[in-house]
């Protein structure tokens, strides 16, 4: 691929990833707005630039960065948001960027997660109801999760900000040469 659609490409990628990121962390929200031009946008400059191979990475990456958020969004654990702006971020980077921008994603959202529950007042009591429900599960095979009080403030994970900081890690370590993953 040429190197100045290159450039072009991680540019737009990252101006899409840090408004998705303000967003999501103002208004926990990330816009179709934002994410549908950003699919159309990619796809487009790929076929332009590739023909049908171009239409075959973006659209095959597309489809992996939906997928690797369909479940967690169909179980309630994160926005349809999310999962369209992986989407958009697979349309840019195909399915091995997507791939890999998700594994350092999933690291990094897991950190963030961690930071969000050890500063919640209710740290103690989360993960004493989350230890009696597993235990629960495991003798008895039932999942029968036990509710918290329900004046208890739920920290909010803004994981659109978790899909920024692991894309554009792997993106700057694949730009930078510091890593080839043989995939």
């Amino acid at each position: 691929m040429n190197l100045s659609i290159d450039v072009f490409l991680i540019i737009f990628l990252s101006i899409i990833l840090i408004a998705a990121a303000i967003n999501d962390l103002q208004f926990q929200k990330i816009p179709n707005l934002l994410t549908y031009p950003a699919m159309a946008i990619a796809v487009g400059c790929h076929v332009v630039m590739n023909g049908l191979n171009g239409l075959l990475f973006s659209a095959g990456g597309l489809t992996l960065g939906i997928a690797v958020f369909i479940l967690p969004y169909l179980m309630g654990g994160m926005g349809a948001g999310d999962a369209k702006l992986m989407g958009a971020v697979g349309a840019i980077l195909g399915a091995k960027g997507v791939f890999i921008a998700f594994l350092f994603t999933a690291i990094i959202g897991g950190v963030y997660a961690l930071i969000l529950l050890i500063k919640c007042q209710h740290f103690k009591e989360f993960f004493t109801r989350q230890a009696v429900t597993l235990k629960t599960f495991i003798f008895t095979r039932q999942f029968i999760p036990i509710p918290g009080d329900s004046n208890e403030k739920k920290p909010k994970l803004c994981y659109g900000i978790a899909i920024a900081l692991g894309t554009l890690f792997s993106v700057f370590l694949e730009f930078s040469g510091y890593y080839r993953f043989p995939i």
